[in-house]
């Protein structure tokens, strides 16, 4: 998956939409706006042909995100099993015949731990909004791969990463790379401010702009790519800026 840390009605249609387009959260399939997609005699705008992408490749994004990995979910093999069971309508009695708990109660009784276990989330959730907005971290970017405690980046510490970095000034050139991972995301979340959002940018502009950064832009072009700053096409002729 590129990434669990996202809005909830993204995780919950199974994709996003970016400035371009619309991309899968669980593969690397994306619909640019604007062009129309066949499928079979008909033909699809990009969204629509998102949805027929998830239902064709994935089953659904309820089938999707139940197979992430428990870290994702915290899900266990049985809560996975009677979810599935749940989500195609059968009752209690249905469900223990086709799974592996033993009795109607068992049943009910993890049916309460799920509405629990969802009442939890939402609580936590609005704990982190608060946590976030009172130590005034930076926002993270739409399109993070992976959100963690590298991301909890405040106004303070972008500053004094930025500062030591960029030397000649932040429109200058740094002398190195940050190996540490999370100077390596302030830089970049400065680096993009290079960019122009809503423009296409082949190889070789991008490399244009990146050297004005550090000779090493090849580097620098990956670092956008992996640390979900940037997106490209297959061949990797076009680059553009996730919003």
């Amino acid at each position: 998956m590129k990434r669990v840390d996202t809005e909830v009605l993204d995780l919950q249609r199974g994709y996003e939409e970016l400035e371009q387009g619309f991309a899968c959260l669980f593969c690397n399939q994306a619909y640019l706006k604007g062009e129309v997609f066949p499928v079979g005699e008909r033909f699809f705008t990009a969204e629509m042909r998102m949805k027929i992408h998830i239902s064709e490749n994935h089953q659904s994004a309820f089938h999707a995100l139940l197979a992430l990995d428990k870290k994702d979910t915290s899900l266990s093999d049985v809560q996975k099993e009677l979810l599935t069971l749940f989500y195609e309508g059968h009752d209690d009695k249905e469900v223990m015949k086709r799974s592996t708990a033993n009795s109607v109660s068992t049943i009910r009784q993890h049916r309460f731990k799920l509405r629990e276990k969802e009442r939890q989330a939402k609580v936590f959730l609005a704990i982190m909004q608060n946590l976030q907005t009172h130590q005034n971290y930076v926002e993270v970017h739409k399109g993070a791969t992976q959100v963690d405690e590298r991301y909890a980046i405040t106004a303070a510490e972008t500053d004094k990463v930025l500062t030591t970095y960029f030397k000649e000034g932040l429109d200058g050139k740094v002398e190195t790379i940050p190996s540490k991972e999370k100077r390596k995301i302030i830089l970049l979340q400065h680096i993009i401010k290079r960019f122009h959002a809503n423009k296409q940018y082949s190889e070789k502009e991008m490399n244009e702009v990146l050297k004005g950064v550090h000779d090493d832009y090849v580097s620098l072009r990956r670092y956008l790519i992996e640390y979900g700053f940037f997106d490209r096409n297959k061949d990797g002729s076009l680059y553009w800026m996730k919003s």
